[in-house]
């Protein structure tokens, strides 16, 4: 076997972060440099993998006997798992839960994890693809419950684990079925076998399941019992990490397997019926929610929903709809997630009465966090707006009126709950008498993302178009 190592760029830089992060975790307490100095460069590391995946995306081949596939889908969200990451290690280069001498084992995770996102990208064979899927998980296994004496961490690292083993035991036993009935785990051999139940019910079945360790990672209902206590437990810059980069993962894999799929078989049916009720599920548990992660915890049930929309449209068009979602939704958490780590200096959680007066407080804040809230409601100018436009117009006339139906109607009933923090960091007094110290770096990179969300909703063709020719490409 020959293998080409210019076709693995984004995955090399990873590895060699995290020999890095290796090398300074073995050095003796005490002698590792305090503060940020000892990380500085991760952040500007994991921009050269942004930069080496956007070279790389007209890059294409097959590694590992045929099991890695490098295509236009798989770069494209490499980098936007490389963006990810360095936004990520930006926000919890302080992190105020993680001591100095952890600092470097905690990002080595980080790293960890967002390798295992990069090889499931490429990864066109059940076996790679359940592999990559437990590299990507572990390393999280571990740092959720990092979060000083907190003991709601360690309840959150409990029941992400055991969820965790629950999917991923459910994944590999659909994954059996699918070898028993198709004799074959190349998921372009897949292609040409029939998915019907009328045909193949024990495939059927098995795709299924294999689809629930994915569904998972999406905090797809009724698969999401994880994850608005997750984010409530966990650190707020774990929760960052733990709430984007690994539904990144789990977009590009059922956008793989969706591929080998009819839109009018079963499956997209199954797809449809859980996407309507985890739109309605996560939009009606978050208008009762106080802390400020919990609500976006429900939120990203929500969100789960609306990516399922591009994937049942099961066309071109929709696929790269989804993806391109996925890619805005990164943005539009992290964004919120910025200001949530930005204000809450002693690692806390935020409630709703912690943003009264922001607009006064840290007014450069208050408007990174409108725009992150519009984003994720869908209003123009921004990108959110713009990626579910693309979903629900992809998904028009698809055989699922109904859907993009329930997704109106619930986008309006989010608007309820996104425009509430806006109007608690606007519209509310607070008791504080000085206004916060920002943070000059806090301010710019909040400022470059919300600019970034301003940016995809007015000119996002670009981005666009090159998810959609890396979907046409990849369709049967």
């Amino acid at each position: 076997m020959k293998v080409d190592f210019t076709l693995l760029l984004p995955e090399l830089v990873q590895i060699l972060i995290i020999l890095g992060l290796f090398v300074q975790t073995l050095k003796k307490p005490g002698t590792e440099n305090r503060g940020v100095f000892g990380i500085g460069w991760l952040p500007w590391a994991a921009a050269v993998g942004i930069a080496v995946a956007g070279f790389s995306m007209k890059r294409s081949g097959h590694l590992f006997w045929d099991a890695y596939q490098v295509d236009g889908l798989s770069q494209f969200f490499k980098m936007a798992i490389a963006l990810g990451f360095a936004i990520a290690s930006l926000n919890a280069i302080s992190a105020p839960t993680v001591k100095d001498d952890q600092r470097a084992d905690y990002f080595l995770f980080f790293a960890l994890s967002s390798l295992g996102l990069m090889l499931m990208a490429s990864s066109v064979e059940l076996i790679t693809i359940y592999i990559s899927l437990e590299i990507a998980s572990y390393s999280l296994y571990a740092i959720i419950p990092i979060r000083g004496d907190d003991p709601r961490a360690a309840e959150a690292g409990i029941k992400y684990i055991l969820f965790g083993a629950a999917a991923t035991a459910i994944a590999l036993f659909g994954l059996s079925y699918i070898l028993a009935s198709q004799h074959t785990t190349y998921l372009h051999l897949l292609a040409a076998k029939s998915w019907a139940w009328a045909d193949a019910p024990l495939a059927v079945t098995g795709i299924t399941l294999f689809m629930v360790g994915f569904f998972f990672k999406l905090a797809l209902f009724p698969f999401h019992f994880w994850c608005p206590d997750v984010y409530d437990g966990t650190s707020n810059e774990t929760a960052a990490f733990a709430a984007t980069l690994p539904k990144l993962g789990a977009v590009v894999i059922l956008i793989r397997l969706v591929a080998l799929l009819k839109p009018e078989i079963e499956i997209i049916t199954i797809m449809a019926v859980l996407s309507a009720a985890s739109m309605t599920f996560g939009n009606l548990a978050a208008l009762i929610q106080t802390d400020v992660k919990r609500i976006l915890g429900y939120s990203s049930v929500a969100h789960a929903g609306y990516v399922l929309v591009g994937l049942v449209a099961a066309s071109a068009t929709g696929l790269s709809a989804a993806g391109f979602y996925s890619l805005i939704y990164l943005l539009m958490n992290l964004t919120c997630f910025w200001v949530i780590c930005s204000l809450s200096t002693d690692g806390k959680n935020l409630m709703l009465d912690d943003l009264n007066g922001l607009y006064k407080r840290a007014p450069y804040l208050a408007f990174v966090l409108a725009v992150g809230a519009f984003a994720l409601v869908g209003l123009p100018p921004t990108a959110g707006f713009m990626g579910k436009l693309f979903l629900l117009t992809a998904a028009w006339n698809r055989g699922y009126n109904w859907l993009i139906i329930i997704a109106a109607l619930n986008t309006a009933v989010s608007i309820y709950y996104y425009l509430n923090i806006v109007r608690h960091a606007y519209t509310q007094e607070s008791q504080a008498l000085q206004p916060e110290a920002t943070r000059y770096g806090s301010a710019i990179w909040g400022g470059v993302l919300a600019a970034s969300l301003l940016v995809l909703g007015v000119i996002p063709q670009s981005v666009f178009r090159w998810m959609e020719e890396a979907t046409r490409q990849m369709m049967p």
